[in-house]
């Protein structure tokens, strides 16, 4: 089991499992979207490789800003529903976490509907009533 970056043969698998956040989602379109992510240098996508099959990706960025410090934003998780609570989704918010640092950041940030209490068993905390979530990697 691997966390690493994506690659462009794992274009299809991502796209089953993306399915869940953009149920209209083809592979055609990710393709796309992914070569245009990839593009910017302060953009990244992991995926969770486990048996040569892509279980889990996540993507984020290094968001700019003028009335906040510079972040990390998770801006998509995924994780393949028959693989969910087996630590998956925390292996890749630490790789983000840890990018976060690499690159200077003090903290990771990202908006959530329905996933509130994994983020806050990680440590993040809400810092808004839009469900942004927050969490210092200093």
């Amino acid at each position: 089991m691997t966390v690493r970056p994506i690659r462009e043969s794992d274009v299809a698998d991502a796209a089953l499992i993306l399915r869940a956040l953009d149920s209209e989602l083809t592979v055609t379109a990710l393709e796309s979207r992914l070569r245009k992510t990839l593009a910017s240098p302060d953009h990244r996508v992991w995926v969770f490789e486990s048996n040569g099959k892509i279980a889990a990706l996540c993507h984020a960025f290094i968001r700019p800003a003028l009335e906040k410090p510079v972040e990390v934003v998770v801006q998509s998780i995924a994780v393949d529903p028959a693989v969910r609570k087996g630590g998956i989704g925390r292996a890749l918010m630490r790789q983000a976490e840890a990018w976060a640092r690499e690159t200077g950041h003090a903290s990771v940030a990202l908006h959530t509907r329905n996933a509130a209490p994994f983020y806050v068993r990680l440590g993040y905390h809400e810092v808004a009533q839009t469900g942004l979530m927050r969490k210092s990697v200093t």
